[in-house]
């Protein structure tokens, strides 16, 4: 695949864009949801099973990365991003259709399945926007600023989400918080995809020259740095999701030992503070397109992972009685709240992730040429760790305790630093 040059289509810049943004609103509804399955009287407060809407989504990536990569082959960028968001339409009304079915177990399955459905659709666009937006920078630092760019709407949107659906939520009480009092968030989905569905059938986009014969195309397990690279993505994507996917659960846990917020405004508040994470990602990400055109993708990734694992550790470790104001929505109006000091270095991450998935892919893909469209594919194959690492650590806070639990995201963040450090080199084998 030929890089195409920066200033090229700008319309199909903004679409990508606006398109990364699609994939967090409905991504970032999982864990703010998983709140409420959690509460019901059958699931009795599991936390592995509250956030198993979160492993539906990324499971799907599992079973869809590569096919989506040869979609992208065989029917370009456009109809592989309308065939996505029609499937997105379908999955996030699939999960409005849980809130109808009023019996357990039944309803929860819905939900289930219809999250699963939803994963095919981000893990489609997310095949999509990536390399168009690398391409379209031409590769290099410009293709990494582009991506950044996108990452900064995704985070926008990943920001909103949480306190949207927490706000709505207020109260979190066993038996009568129901997936139903999010259907205007669900609507809103539904609506995004609808009106994105039609503005992309009346734009055009040229797609990247492709690989002529793609069966001669490299592999790109032939290279070791790509190798290390889906491994750091599947980690990284674990790690993204699982930082604020539980301190959510945290906050909002009637039954945390830390007792430290109104079980009345709990679940608004974790959402409002979760969703912070995401603004700080949106912050990072915007920094990031700012300044990738002159400060190397592997010297961001070095510095960030070395400081969120310094973060992570710091909460591990911090005292449940060291607590901080911070500004949060309590459901009726702003206000300082008091949060565990944890809270906050864990809320920190989200400048430092910010960076990570545009600096992962850049290194990652660097030097694979006609390997490029099967790495995409493999990429997204990967993301599933962004379903089975938060499994793992709510599992495991299921078993001790919130805090003991984040020695999961710790682990992954100290590989994400050997990637950076030493895996990252461009190396065939």
């Amino acid at each position: 695949m030929s890089k195409t040059k920066g200033n090229g289509n700008i319309i199909a810049i903004i679409t990508m864009i606006f398109l990364f943004g699609m994939i967090a609103f409905v991504t970032n509804l999982a864990a703010p949801v998983g709140n409420i399955w959690k509460m019901q009287p059958q699931i009795a407060g599991s936390n592995a099973l509250g956030m198993m809407g979160n492993m539906m989504n990324f499971l799907a990536y599992l079973f869809m990365g590569i096919p989506a990569g040869n979609m992208l082959t065989k029917y370009g960028y456009k109809k592989t991003a309308l065939i996505a968001i029609a499937v997105g339409f379908v999955g996030v009304f699939v999960q409005f259709l849980s809130g109808v079915v009023s019996s357990f177990p039944m309803n929860f399955i819905t939900y289930l399945l219809g999250a699963f459905i939803s994963g095919f659709s981000v893990c489609m666009l997310n095949t999509v926007v990536n390399p168009m937006l690398t391409l379209l920078g031409g590769g290099g630092k410009k293709g990494n600023q582009y991506v950044q760019i996108g990452g900064t709407f995704n985070s926008l949107m990943g920001t909103l989400t949480p306190m949207l659906v927490g706000a709505l939520i207020g109260a979190l009480v066993a038996g009568k918080t129901v997936i139903s009092d999010v259907n205007p968030v669900l609507f809103i989905a539904m609506g995004i995809f609808a009106a994105a569905f039609i503005i992309l059938s009346f734009i055009k986009i040229e797609d990247p020259e492709q690989v002529a014969d793609a069966a001669h195309a490299e592999s790109p397990w032939k290279f070791r740095h790509f190798v290390y690279g889906v491994i750091a993505i599947f980690v990284y994507v674990g790690v993204e999701v699982g930082i604020p996917g539980t301190l959510n659960f945290y906050l909002a846990d009637p039954a945390n030992p830390a007792g430290m917020l109104d079980p009345s405004t709990a679940a608004a508040i974790a959402g409002f503070v979760a969703g912070t994470y995401w603004f700080l990602m949106l912050i990072g990400r915007f920094v990031s397109s700012v300044i990738s055109g002159k400060v190397s993708s592997k010297a961001q990734l070095t510095f960030c992972s070395a400081v969120a694992l310094i973060l992570v550790l710091v909460a591990i470790f911090a005292p449940a009685a060291n607590k901080v104001n911070m500004p949060a929505f309590t459901g009726s109006s702003f206000e300082m709240v008091n949060v565990p000091l944890s809270a906050l270095l864990l809320v920190l991450c989200g400048l430092c992730t910010s960076v990570m998935w545009g600096a992962i892919f850049n290194l990652a893909v660097e030097g694979l040429g006609s390997a490029t469209n099967k790495a995409s594919g493999l990429f997204m194959t990967m993301v599933v760790g962004g379903g089975i690492l938060p499994l793992v650590q709510n599992y495991v806070a299921d078993q001790t305790t919130y805090m003991v639990s984040y020695i999961v995201p710790a682990l992954g963040l100290a590989y994400i630093l050997f990637f950076a450090l030493i895996g990252s080199k461009v190396v065939k084998k």
